[in-house]
């Protein structure tokens, strides 16, 4: 080999060992804002090197443009909010089957799809919401109890048309069958004080106003109020507590994710999920919106710590999706808009 060609490849070898190895990197549809989950992944590329390149949207153009995608997709992971858009991505193939003992471990049963296309990352509980000065928590029992008589012209809700209260109608069709569930929601309707509301946070608002004196609302809406007014009249009851059903409990949903069926990084997007699940990650993941860790080893943050514990009801999450349309015409036979 002549020596002008020794040294030339003696040079490209050198500068090939000089550069730098290309960082790996996963990207993410989520649904779930982007103040929420850029913190989560820098931490995440500061301790692992990877990087995270993320799209949100809601979740309807998200699966949506999956779909158009397909296998030339760059998506590996899903990242939304509630079962039931989970389910429907599931069922409509845009996710895979995960296999790890990691996440078996940390997320319960209950909150992830039996076969194991998605996991719950964060826990929202959609629950009883009171004024305090017009009732008495002894007063309080059920979701059911909220269609009886004595709460006639007292209750307020927000819109059957979110997700969140689709998700929990579903939910109580597994828990009491069709029928039950639609008096139930009849009642509901006829105990309204006015029309439903557009939102969580207006809803607790007319309810702190003296407009109604008992609401259903998830959580975190509750903990982003009460941080901005203090010293608003409202509390947080747990319903559904001393019941003998085994299942009984307050109903909760959950964020999540997904690898994603045509992903270029399943392995690097099981990493991250399977990091997101974790001790480190889960208080990171839940605290910044005011949830619930999904892993049960992990404590809540001190605000939502101080609401107290309640037992979870403990049908799976899945049902919050696979019953959704029968939900959504249940309500609407109910009347409730």
């Amino acid at each position: 080999m002549k020596p002008t060609l020794t040294r030339l490849l003696a040079a490209l070898a050198f500068t090939a060992a000089a550069l730098p190895a290309l960082a790996e990197e996963v990207v993410v549809y989520s649904a779930r804002n982007e103040q929420l989950i850029k913190p989560l992944f820098d931490a995440y590329t500061r301790e692992t090197g990877v990087q995270v390149k993320f799209i949100t949207d809601k979740e309807g153009p998200l699966m949506a443009r999956l779909k158009a995608e397909g296998k030339n997709t760059p998506a590996d992971m899903l990242l939304t909010v509630d079962a039931g858009n989970l389910w429907q991505a599931s069922e409509e193939g845009l996710l895979r089957p995960i296999r790890s003992q990691t996440l078996l471990a940390n997320v319960p049963a209950h909150l992830r799809d039996p076969d194991n296309e998605w996991f719950g990352l964060s826990v929202r509980a959609r629950t009883i919401v009171y004024n305090t000065g017009k009732v008495k928590p002894a007063e309080l029992s059920t979701y059911e109890d909220l269609a009886s008589p004595k709460w006639k012209g007292r209750l307020c809700l927000r819109t059957s048309k979110k997700v969140y209260n689709q998700s929990l109608v579903a939910m109580m069709i597994t828990e009491y069958g069709e029928g039950k569930t639609e008096d139930m929601v009849r009642g509901w309707v006829g105990n309204l004080a006015t029309a439903p509301f557009p939102d969580d946070t207006k809803v607790m608002e007319a309810v702190a106003a003296g407009q109604c004196d008992v609401t259903l609302v998830n959580t975190y809406y509750f903990g982003r109020l009460m941080e901005k007014s203090p010293n608003l009249p409202l509390a947080i009851f747990w319903p559904n507590q001393n019941l003998k059903n085994k299942a009984a409990g307050v109903h909760v949903n959950i964020s999540g994710a997904g690898v994603t069926r045509h992903a270029k990084n399943p392995a690097g997007a099981q990493k991250l999920i399977e990091w997101l699940s974790s001790d480190k990650a889960q208080n990171l993941f839940a605290d910044v919106n005011l949830e619930y860790p999904v892993n049960p080893k992990v404590s809540p943050d001190k605000t939502v710590a101080a609401w107290g514990g309640f037992k979870q009801n403990l049908i799976n999450v899945k049902e919050a999706g696979s019953l959704q349309t029968k939900a959504v015409k249940l309500m609407d036979r109910a009347g409730y808009k």
